[in-house]
């Protein structure tokens, strides 16, 4: 490893307090280079961290931290804050099982004051922290880091909207790097590249720089950079109007105008917006030609950069949906495709190519998504509404008003279903089929594979009423999609293996499987003899198949990759309840407790969800010899 003989002086930010500006720089430089050599080692979020170093050194020297309150927005932009805060002999482990979060968490480190993981939530913690610290007569600051598209979220304005109100000393800062996971949409982001734009941020930059000298009140510094700019900086009076002090633009990557401006905010009160910019991917080249690619990738050589597999990988869930999304929309031009933020996460950049008058980027805004889908409908139009499982839950209301209560025919592809592996419990899609399956009018199909990822969504899309379709991140276990767009029978399952055995031992056993698990499902029952069938909709339940299958078994095993509580397995036994069948039922999912990152195949053989798992768990159960 690379010898970084000023960082590895630094355990906590105290220790970055005492360095002189030239060191600080110096550490930046070295915090960089540390950061690109572990994130390619362990993978994980790159671009975004690489874009933060300089203002995460400014925020620790200049703020009390852990006693100041720093809430980093998303939170994948945090690597160099765990790195500055005595987490850098742990930066190994980094999203792997039993070692450090890519995100903040508070069990972690007391610098980490908020678990931050879902965007557009730090404005709203921040003033908390504020509006809490003023009840309790405490003198301490609360700062919030904005960016990443974050700021394009409602959430992010109701919070600007109280705080601008309240009386409290809060700072949030804008990161502004012009550069999402997708790219940045809509009115407030066109306006930011206004600002950025040629010539006057050139202008700002150099202002900056030199007026920050002698570091005078921040008061003289806003009113020269507004001579300077005239009226290009009075488009900040939208957040002036909120009731923040607005100061900036200034450059995120220079130490010697972050640290004098924020010093002098520091010492100001109430409510203040810092706009920095900064680059996504800064100081490593093929990071910052591609901050796309570099967003999260896998371990890579940093001489050499990502270097595509030279055996082709097996086609993921996320591309299953893709092609299909395409191929119907050439066959039905009423389909439209709507994404929050999520263009290549969700598979959608070769419909944005073949169909962008029909493609949809809202922004990080999953409300609106669902309300947007939803009055798009009314009028005639089929919308698919590409989301993560862990993201639906932020439009829940909006599902069930807007979309369920009209009975609406709008499409949800919830991709990450289940565990999601190194992202962890912030990301792991648990919980969509308890929260689906209880709201009227909505169904929700759990296909096996790939082959049922492909015509489950075209038997969605033929339904006029709402349905969700969920599949996980990552490849299933190799079955080609059929070319065509037919669908499978609505709310029908089927038998994929019988008992081969009459009279054994032990019960008769039939192991229920929703989505994917059915493969592990047939592996055990090979060693298990029992029967197999494929559920393949968590609702409408296949009660006609349930109740047949129940009559000629002993006992029945469920299986979901999500939440056992309210989940299909709690379908078939309130199916069996009101159908008066009374037999044992062993319900097999995820537990009662959030699981932490790691591996995803043994995140899953963890919770006994294995082939081994799922004949472990049957004998121990049943007593099975």
């Amino acid at each position: 490893m690379t010898s970084f003989p000023l960082l590895q002086t630094i355990n906590d930010p105290a220790d970055l307090r005492r360095l002189s500006r030239a060191e600080l720089k110096q550490l930046a430089t070295q915090l960089r280079a540390f950061m690109i050599e572990t994130v390619s080692q362990t993978g994980g979020h790159l671009s975004s961290n690489l874009g933060t170093v300089e203002l995460t050194v400014a925020l620790h020297f200049v703020f009390n931290t852990p006693e100041d309150r720093l809430v980093w927005d998303v939170g994948h932009q945090t690597y160099p804050h765990k790195i500055l805060t005595g987490r850098r002999g742990r930066m190994h482990t980094l999203r792997q099982l039993g070692g450090i979060s890519g995100f903040p968490q508070r069990a972690e480190s007391v610098y980490d004051t908020f678990g931050t993981a879902h965007s557009s939530t730090s404005i709203s913690a921040a003033l908390g922290m504020a509006v809490a610290a003023q009840r309790k007569g405490e003198d301490r600051h609360a700062v919030a880091i904005i960016g990443d598209g974050a700021m394009t979220a409602g959430m992010a304005f109701e919070a600007l909207n109280n705080a601008g109100v309240a009386d409290v000393n809060l700072l949030v800062i804008l990161n502004d790097n012009d550069m999402s996971i997708s790219p940045p949409v809509g009115a407030l982001n066109r306006y930011l590249a206004q600002l950025m734009s040629g010539q006057f941020y050139a202008a700002a930059k150099n202002v900056g720089k030199s007026v920050l000298k002698n570091a005078p009140p921040l008061l003289e510094l806003a009113k020269r950079l507004e001579q300077q700019a005239k009226g290009m900086v009075v488009p900040a009076t939208l957040f002036e109007k909120f009731g923040f002090n607005y100061i900036g633009p200034i450059d995120g990557h220079d130490l010697d105008s972050l640290i004098p401006t924020l010093e002098n905010i520091k010492s100001l009160k109430g409510p203040q917006f810092l706009h920095v910019v900064t680059k996504k991917g800064q100081g490593y080249k093929l990071a910052e030609a591609d901050p796309v690619a570099y967003h999260g990738p896998g371990k890579f050589d940093p001489a050499v950069g990502l270097v595509k597999s030279a055996t082709a990988p097996k086609q993921t869930f996320t591309q299953v949906f893709g092609q299909w999304l395409c191929d119907m929309a050439e066959r039905d031009d009423r389909l439209v495709g709507i994404t929050p933020a999520m263009r290549e996460g969700s598979g959608m950049v070769e419909f944005h190519k073949r169909f962008p008058d029909r493609y949809y980027d809202v922004g990080i805004a999953e409300q609106h998504a669902v309300t947007f889908a939803a009055g798009m409908a009314c009028e005639g139009v089929k919308p698919v509404v590409a989301i993560y499982s862990t993201f639906l839950q932020r439009g829940y209301d909006q599902m069930i008003h807007d979309v369920a209560l009209q009975n609406l025919p709008v499409v949800f592809a919830l991709d990450r279903a289940g565990l999601v592996g190194a992202d962890g419990a912030t990301h792991a899609g648990a919980y969509d089929i308890p929260f689906v399956r209880c709201i009227p009018n909505m169904s929700m199909a759990c296909p096996a594979d790939e082959r049922e990822c492909r015509q489950l969504l075209s038997t969605a899309f033929e339904q006029d009423h709402p349905v969700a379709v969920r599949y996980p991140r990552g490849s299933g276990v190799g079955v080609a999609p059929l070319r065509g767009l037919e669908g499978l029978p609505f709310g029908k399952g089927e038998i994929r293996r019988e008992c081969k055995s009459e009279g054994m031992d032990g019960p008769r056993i039939a192991i229920l499987a929703f989505g994917t698990l059915l493969y592990p499902a047939l592996q055990a029952a090979e060693a298990l003899d029992a029967t197999v069938v494929n559920m393949r909709w968590a609702k409408p339940l296949d009660q006609e198949l349930l109740l047949a299958v129940a009559a000629r078994h002993d006992a029945l095993v469920t299986l979901e990759e999500g939440a056992i509580m309210g989940g299909a397995g709690s379908a078939v036994m309130e199916a069996l309840a009101a159908a008066r069948v009374v037999m044992p039922v062993l319900q097999l999912g995820l537990p009662d407790r959030f699981i932490e990152h790691g591996d995803q195949a043994k995140l899953l053989s963890l919770q006994g969800l294995d082939a081994p798992g799922i004949e472990s768990s049957i004998r121990g159960h049943f007593s099975q010899g």
